[in-house]
């Protein structure tokens, strides 16, 4: 039995565009670099899906790091307000 081979990113994409630039058939794209031809397709598949993303991801990661900072503060405020409760009950019981 063989083992099963794992391919690179890079190598996918490479693939993949080679596939999308239309020069080579699929079939001849598979023999070059010797895996299935359907496997080409998916690759292509794949990249064609996800080239959007490429675009949206610097602000998807910016919204995230808007959301994080946001999250930090509240728990600041929670904090200090937890604080300041235990700081009351502790008062009002002296009094």
């Amino acid at each position: 039995m063989s083992k099963r081979r794992t391919h690179s990113p890079e190598f996918k994409a490479r693939v993949a565009m080679e596939a999308i630039s239309g020069r080579k058939t699929i079939q001849e794209i598979a023999a070059d670099h010797a895996i299935h031809p359907i496997q080409v397709s998916q690759w292509k598949r794949q990249l064609l899906a996800g080239a959007s993303e490429l675009f949206t991801r610097g602000k998807k990661s910016k919204d995230k790091e808007e959301g994080q900072a946001k999250e930090a503060e509240l728990f600041q405020q929670i904090g200090k307000l937890q604080m300041e409760l235990e700081w009351l009950k502790k008062k009002s019981q002296l009094l």
